[in-house]
């Protein structure tokens, strides 16, 4: 699965994974960023969320885009125990995309086009 940071350059984009949980005992699962550009991506609300049984968390995911390249990582979410069970290991493809510039300021200048 891939989620998608796009917007201005500048801009930050936050995104939440949606995790839920059907069996009936607790999930708790800890967040990683690994990759060439995980130090451009954060989890500003923790890196571990606890799930009860028949419920749904939610682990948030902010980025700040600060180039024109595309920016990559992964985010990996590994099972805790509790209860004695062990949930699946999962990994999510993050990547960013700038779809439009908007200037930080404009100058005016006057020169002639041509000169001999």
């Amino acid at each position: 699965n891939t989620i998608e940071f796009t917007g201005a350059l500048h801009a930050t984009v936050v995104k939440q994974v949606r995790l839920k949980n059907p069996c009936n005992n607790t999930l708790a699962y800890n967040a990683i960023l690994v990759g060439r550009d995980a130090a451009d991506f954060s989890l500003p609300k923790g890196n571990t969320v606890t799930i009860p049984p028949g419920r749904q968390g939610f682990i948030t995911v902010e980025f700040t885009i600060r180039f024109l390249h595309p920016a990559e990582a992964v985010l990996i979410l590994i099972s805790n125990k509790v209860d004695g069970i062990d949930g699946a290991t999962m990994t999510f493809s993050l990547r960013s995309e700038v779809k439009n510039i908007e200037p930080l300021g404009m100058m005016k200048c006057r020169s002639p086009c041509y000169e001999l």
